[in-house]
């Protein structure tokens, strides 16, 4: 499958790639699947890509890049929503906001980070 994204133009991707968002994110309720790519081989950053909005992606990193011992928690609504267990792969990201020419003023989102169920691609 592909999309053609203003961002990176075609990309080319397979549907197991695919992380769903069944509620979307906060503000973009509309775009519910995506997929992740690289910045750049040597860099901590990723995009997190709409397939629904080729026009929104956002700008990602593990949260442990930027603070060490950060341990958001998973209410049990959203673990059940996600089928989280203690014993289920997962994936925690926070979303990057970068002002235009200003890349020293960066913040991340760690009041709201994105959890992943690796197993299900599923994640809110």
């Amino acid at each position: 499958m592909q999309i053609e994204t203003p961002r990176f133009g075609t990309i080319e991707y397979q549907e197991e790639d695919v992380l769903t968002f069944p509620e979307g994110i906060l503000g973009f309720e509309e775009c519910k699947r995506y997929i992740v790519l690289r910045h750049r081989d040597d860099s901590p950053f990723l995009w997190l890509q709409s397939l629904d909005v080729p026009q929104v992606a956002f700008l990602v990193t593990d949260p442990a890049a930027i603070v060490s011992d950060y341990a958001p928690e998973m209410p049990a609504p959203v673990a059940k929503m996600l089928e989280l267990d203690e014993s289920t792969p997962r994936l925690v990201y926070v979303i990057l906001s970068i002002p235009p020419g200003r890349p020293h003023e960066m913040t991340a989102n760690l009041a709201g980070p994105l959890l992943i169920n690796v197993v299900k691609r599923t994640a809110c």
